[in-house]
C-alpha cells in the first residue's frame, strides 16, 4: 500500500508504445513529440529498474517485465475511464435540484417546465419553493432562482429578466364594473396589496404608485393584502379587485385572457430575476443544460405577454 507509484503520464506512455509498438505512432495518438513519449519510458523503466522495451534498431518489443505489466495497466485506464464516464453520467442525468421564490414557481416556471423535461427526459427536477437563500451544499442544491439585486457571496448570478409593474384584473370585473381608462377611475375599485417579503426598495406599492400617477386616493392602503404575488393575481383572476402585478408572473394570465390590463402603464423596478449558483455546479452538464433552457424560453414570443404597448409613469414634480 505503501509502494511510490510512477506517473500516469508514464504509464499512458507505455501502453501506447506497447499497443503500437513504435514510439512515433504513440507520440501521434498523445499528441505530444517523440522526445516526450522516450522521456516517460526512461521514467518508468528508472522507477521500475528495469527496462519494459527491448530494442533493436527501430524496432521494439516488449520484455519480460512489459508482458507482465500491461494487461493489469490496460484494465486499470479501462477502470478509470469507466469511472469519469459514470460521474460524467451523473452530470448528465439523474435529479436536478432547484431552489425558486414560490410565486415564480407557481406563475412562471412550471406552467413550461414540461418543455425541459421534455428535452432532457433523463433528468428529474426536483423543484424546492423558498423565499430563503439556501445552502447549496447543506441541501443539495443545483442551482436556484432568485428575485433580487443580483448580489449573492461566493455565487455566481446570471441576469435573466427585468420585472415592472403593472395594473390587472379580471376581464368580468372590466367589464362590468364602472369605467376604467385611467388611473383616476380605480377610485371606484378595491384595490388588491401585494405585501411579500421581496425586500425591494425600488417596488413601488398602489401608494407610491397612484402618486406617480398622478391620482389622490384618500383609503389608497385599504383592501386585501397577501404574502405572496401568485396570491395577489389569482385574487384579481377572481374579480376580488385591481393587483399591482409583477408583470414577469401576470405574463401567462394576460396571454391567457384570464387577466387583462384595463390601462396601459408600467413602473421598471430595480429587482430582477436571477440564475443563482456555485461556480462548481455551473460545470455540471445538467445545470448548463437547465441554464440553456431558460434563455431560450425568456426568449420565445410565447413567453411573454404580448399586449398593448405600455408607458412609464412618472411623478409629478413637487
Amino acid at each position: 500500500m505503501n509502494r511510490t507509484m510512477p506517473s500516469l503520464n508514464a504509464l499512458r506512455a507505455f501502453e501506447a508504445v506497447a499497443r503500437h509498438l513504435s514510439i512515433a505512432e504513440a507520440a501521434n495518438e498523445l499528441n505530444v513529440t517523440s522526445a516526450a513519449v522516450s522521456h516517460q519510458i526512461r521514467h518508468l523503466e528508472d522507477h521500475l529498474g528495469m527496462p519494459v522495451f527491448q530494442r533493436s534498431g527501430r524496432s521494439l518489443a516488449l520484455t519480460d517485465a512489459g508482458h507482465a505489466g500491461l494487461p493489469a495497466i490496460r484494465e486499470g485506464f479501462a477502470l478509470l475511464s469507466a469511472a469519469m464516464d459514470a460521474i460524467d453520467s451523473l452530470g448528465e442525468t439523474g435529479a436536478l435540484s432547484i431552489s425558486v421564490a414560490p410565486s415564480f414557481a407557481a406563475k412562471w416556471l412550471l406552467p413550461r417546465l414540461s418543455r425541459f423535461e421534455a428535452q432532457h427526459p433523463d433528468i428529474d427536477v426536483k423543484v424546492n419553493a423558498s423565499m430563503q437563500l439556501c445552502d447549496f451544499a447543506k441541501e443539495g442544491v443545483d442551482v436556484a432562482i432568485r428575485y433580487g439585486a443580483g448580489t449573492y457571496s461566493d455565487l455566481v448570478s446570471e441576469k435573466l429578466i427585468h420585472e415592472s409593474l403593472i395594473p390587472v384584473c379580471s376581464p368580468d370585473l372590466l367589464c362590468a364594473g364602472p369605467p376604467l381608462r385611467s388611473p383616476e377611475d380605480l377610485k371606484a375599485y378595491t384595490l388588491l396589496h401585494d405585501d411579500s417579503p421581496d425586500n425591494d426598495p425600488s417596488c413601488p406599492n398602489w401608494e407610491m404608485w397612484l402618486r406617480a400617477a398622478g391620482v389622490d386616493i384618500a383609503d389608497v392602503n385599504r383592501g386585501p393584502r397577501f404574502n405572496q404575488s401568485s396570491l395577489v393575481l389569482e385574487a384579481a383572476m377572481l374579480g376580488r379587485g385591481i393587483a399591482l402585478a409583477k408583470s414577469t408572473l401576470a405574463a401567462a394570465d394576460l396571454a391567457s385572457g384570464r387577466l387583462v390590463r384595463p390601462f396601459t402603464g408600467h413602473s421598471p423596478v430595480g429587482f430582477a430575476y436571477y440564475l443563482v449558483a456555485p461556480k462548481s455546479k455551473l460545470n455540471l452538464p445538467k445545470v448548463s443544460f437547465f441554464r440553456d433552457w431558460l434563455l431560450e424560453e425568456i426568449s420565445r414570443k410565447d413567453s411573454l405577454y404580448l399586449g398593448r404597448p405600455s408607458v412609464t409613469l412618472h411623478a409629478r414634480a413637487s
